[in-house]
């Protein structure tokens, strides 16, 4: 997310102005910045551009478009896909009793990365 959030403020991005970018919050090497970001850009998140020996970087969504999957996501997997119930937990933090428990299932953990990178 501090490498989504660096190029959404930077509109565009090398690896190297990507962290630097995230150095204030979060040191980070230069090969692991270039490896999450290329797998945002093979999860969709991210589209690169050669440019000259470098590859430029720049998102595919918008914050609000990655806000809605991961909430949705959130609900689904963790509230039986009740946004109401998700709601009142964060009011509250009860549970809808209605809400059926979540499938207990490995299949919400790749759909929840992929949200979240």
């Amino acid at each position: 997310m501090a490498c989504l959030g660096a190029l959404w403020r930077l509109g565009a991005g090398t690896v190297r102005e990507v962290a630097e970018a995230v150095a204030p919050r979060q040191v980070l090497a230069y090969t692991t910045v270039m490896t999450l970001l290329e797998r945002l850009v093979r999860r969709g998140q991210l589209k690169r551009e050669k440019s000259g020996r470098s590859f430029v970087y720049t998102p595919t969504k918008e914050p609000g478009e990655l806000r809605d999957i991961a909430i949705s996501e959130l609900a689904r997997d963790y509230f039986g896909g009740s946004r109401e119930s998700l709601r009142l937990w964060l009011d509250t933090g009860r549970v809808d009793p209605e809400s059926r428990e979540p499938e207990k299932s490995d299949a919400g953990h790749e759909s929840m990365d992929t949200a979240l990178l």
